[in-house]
């Protein structure tokens, strides 16, 4: 790890960020370039006192999740992201198949979706980025690690990730993600989603029946309900915005007409990123598919 470098690194990225550029308030009484610091850790997720010091070349090593949080917060490109890696002294992500790597572009478009859930989400069922509302409606994806950042994962080995779906539902959810990591499965055939497949059959006997099946089918969009701890009843339209590869989308979830969903919403945005109070993610995917 090259601590200097690191420090160095941030600060001339945060530095040649404006407020507009991620969008944030502009104010006059600015006295030095770019983001404060306090703004990226916001931005991040993280402490402003653990950025700081990373900045002054007195923290410990950031884990791979802190990364890819400042990724996201610094609109770092895939050569930029892969400098940061290794200066923190991690080996880089994989880029000879699909990586969770989001584009500025795209974290553009996210900040901009202020009253609606959004998140961009790759074909393992890994929330790569959220929106704040996103984050308040649904948990903060930035918490897990390893396996458990796909909510395939997280459906078939913690009975927590289902507490917020009826019981009668289950079933189809579970067919429904299985197709789609099959369809996934199909086209990547990489070593990390042959482990993830591999690590489930083992862990979920569930899981292991249902892939002898071989149904194919990718994730899009349906009607959904999620009961939040907070506000109650949410019913919400979700819909998937895939790119060309299928191996992203940019999730939306609108709120049906007719229902307080709305107003519901309304309330989690003033409560913010952390109003999820239970800590598990039971509701960070689609759950529908569709041919």
């Amino acid at each position: 790890m090259d601590t200097a470098q690191l420090a160095e690194f941030l600060r001339a990225r945060r530095e040649s960020l404006t407020p507009a550029d991620v969008r944030l308030p502009t104010s006059t009484r600015r006295r030095t370039p770019g983001l404060r610091r306090e703004e990226v850790a916001r931005l991040a997720d993280i402490s402003t006192d653990y950025y700081t010091r990373l900045e002054q070349n007195r923290a410990p090593q950031p884990s791979p999740s802190v990364l890819r949080a400042l990724t996201r917060a610094l609109r770092l490109s895939r050569d930029e992201r892969d400098h940061l890696f290794r200066l923190a002294g991690h080996g880089v992500p994989e880029r000879r198949g699909p990586d969770d790597h989001v584009s500025p572009a795209l974290l553009t478009v996210l900040d901009r979706l202020t009253d609606l859930p959004a998140q961009v989400m790759n074909d393992l069922g890994m929330t790569l980025a959220q929106n704040d509302l996103a984050r308040a409606v649904f948990g903060d994806a930035g918490q897990y690690e390893g396996d458990a950042r796909s909510v395939v994962h997280r459906w078939f080995t913690d009975p927590a990730s289902r507490a917020a779906w009826p019981a009668e539902e289950h079933d189809d959810e579970s067919r429904a993600l299985v197709a789609n990591l099959r369809a996934a499965f199909g086209r990547r055939g990489d070593l990390q989603i042959k482990g993830l497949v591999e690590r489930l059959r083992a862990a979920s006997p569930e899981f292991a029946a249902l892939w002898t099946q071989h149904d194919v089918a990718v994730l899009r969009g349906r009607r959904k309900k999620l009961v939040h701890p907070e506000v109650g009843l949410l019913e919400l339209d979700c819909e998937a915005l895939l790119e060309e590869g299928l191996t992203q989308m940019l999730a939306l979830f609108v709120p049906v007409p007719g229902t307080p969903t709305a107003e519901r919403l309304s309330v989690l945005a003033v409560l913010g990123p952390h109003a999820w109070a239970g800590g598990a993610q039971p509701f960070d995917h689609l759950g529908e598919a569709t041919g």
